[in-house]
């Protein structure tokens, strides 16, 4: 099952998603992402934390996207605390949306962070520079056993090789 929180189903014009939960902002997309980590055995639970995005990134609000970084920052151990041992977090951007560019109200093509988690995993494994957005898209189907091959190369192996 595939389980979207937000907009998410509306980016995917609906296709592909077993489960559409609407939530008005970024406290709400996370306050929903832990119900359905608490209810959902196995699948995929994809969110997008859009005031990120369209309030500040394209408002050039550079304290409000401040403060929303501190928040999700002290909400994040609610997510990690209820992770199961074989369950994967990756938190990441589709693309840059710099506040602090006066002049740049669209998105801005800076790297976005990937962060990877499982709670068996080393600290500090370095994922590297991506090459593709699809490198995402391609450790999320070899988590599934999806055999389609998405233009990406997985980093799967490279955090499985860390759990002890």
């Amino acid at each position: 099952p595939t389980v979207a929180i937000g907009k998410i189903d509306d980016l995917f014009a609906h296709r592909g998603i077993s489960k559409a939960v609407k939530a008005t902002n970024n406290i709400g997309v996370m306050k929903a992402v832990r119900a359905e980590m608490a209810t959902v055995s196995s699948g995929l639970i994809f969110a997008n934390l859009v005031d990120f995005d369209m309030l500040w990134g394209h408002r050039n609000d550079v304290s409000s996207f401040a403060k929303g970084l501190e928040e999700f920052d002290r909400y994040l151990p609610n997510l990690l605390d209820i992770l199961r041992d074989d369950d994967l977090l990756i938190i990441t951007a589709d693309h840059g949306c710099d506040p602090t560019l006066s002049n740049a109200t669209d998105h801005t093509r800076e790297y976005v962070p990937l962060l990877a988690y499982n709670k068996k995993m080393k600290a500090g494994i370095d994922l590297g520079i991506r090459e593709t957005f699809a490198d995402v898209g391609q450790t999320i189907a070899e988590v599934f056993g999806i055999e389609y091959q998405f233009p990406g190369k997985s980093f799967l192996k490279g955090i499985a090789q860390s759990i002890g």
